[in-house]
């Protein structure tokens, strides 16, 4: 009997991957963290996420040299972070923390000590607004240790920035205050934002004088509060309300806070009215959070009837 010659199979040949596609990643990447100051968080987790698994795709299945592959983890370290924040900014805890082990896992790969610096602090603030100060302490901690190794000093700012705002949350006034202190001695050392890490565009000295303000009034320190809440807007290097709503908000609303502390009602309900009207369309659990947050304190006032009319339009 004849045999029937079979053809040879041939196996499918992994795709090349060169600098100019993993270059493509940081592209992809920057716009989605644009996007998120914009659109917010909920369509921008599900387009991180994608990106997050063609990256790891072409890690399982490309061929790429060395330094590409490095490049890919690091795309793939970003992708999970910002999936991370976004699922934290929905109120989505669980999702968000193990989106942030993912990110730490892909930027040891990367062998990249600052994005796993970054990863930590953006975890940090998840804890510590979750009534877990130490815990963000811990992690920051960690980053912190390692400080020589980052190389970006916005990254240092931040997580002095965020060490700080840990020890206000667990009501430590002195480690608090020399942390704020760091972050501007870091800020100080930062060359222009194009030839710092891209995801660090936000860090500004607008941005350090909010942190310090909130940092106060968690101390009870409402004047100190307003200082720098007014510094952060004036400062010639200023807090940008216009590219990031949902972070003006919160700062708004903490402000209005202050203002509630010292008894200047009617100053806490003009930035009450703010608020709301920053607020627009926002879908974010940290901005809802945060008006519920002034609406709580401002109803042992709603004898007032300017309080009570505020109360019943932010309901």
């Amino acid at each position: 009997m004849a045999h029937r010659r079979t053809r040879p199979r041939h196996r499918r040949s992994r795709p090349q991957i060169g600098a100019e596609a993993a270059a493509l990643f940081d592209v992809r990447l920057d716009a989605l963290r644009h996007l998120d100051d914009t659109v917010g968080a909920g369509q921008v987790y599900d387009a991180a996420v994608l990106e997050l698994r063609l990256v790891s795709d072409l890690l399982k299945n490309a061929s790429y040299s060395e330094a590409t592959g490095r490049r890919l983890f690091a795309s793939a370290a970003e992708a999970s972070r910002l999936a991370g924040w976004c699922a934290y900014d929905e109120g989505r805890h669980a999702a968000a923390e193990r989106h942030f082990v993912a990110s730490l896992r892909a930027s040891g790969s990367a062998h990249d000590p600052t994005l796993g610096a970054v990863t930590l602090a953006f975890w940090a603030n998840l804890r510590y607004n979750a009534d877990d100060p130490h815990g963000a302490l811990h992690l920051l901690d960690g980053a912190l240790a390692d400080r020589r190794k980052i190389s970006s000093p916005r990254v240092k700012a931040m997580l002095h920035a965020r060490a700080a705002r840990a020890h206000s949350k667990a009501g430590e006034p002195l480690p608090t205050w020399r942390q704020i202190d760091a972050a501007f001695d870091a800020y100080a050392k930062a060359e222009a934002p194009e030839a710092d890490l891209a995801s660090m565009y936000w860090i500004n000295h607008g941005e350090l004088h909010q942190v310090a303000a909130s940092s106060a009034l968690s101390l009870g320190e409402p004047r100190r509060a307003l200082e720098d809440f007014r510094a952060a807007l004036t400062h010639a290097d200023p807090y940008d309300t216009d590219r990031e709503a949902r972070g003006a908000v919160i700062y708004q609303a903490r402000e209005a806070e202050a203002h509630l502390a010292l008894g200047d009602i009617d100053a806490a309900l003009d930035l009450g009215h703010q608020v709301i009207h920053t607020m627009g369309g926002i879908d974010s659990a940290r901005t809802t959070g945060t008006l519920e947050g002034l609406r709580g304190q401002l109803t042992s006032h709603r004898h007032i009837p300017a309080v009570a009319d505020f109360l019943n339009y932010a309901a």
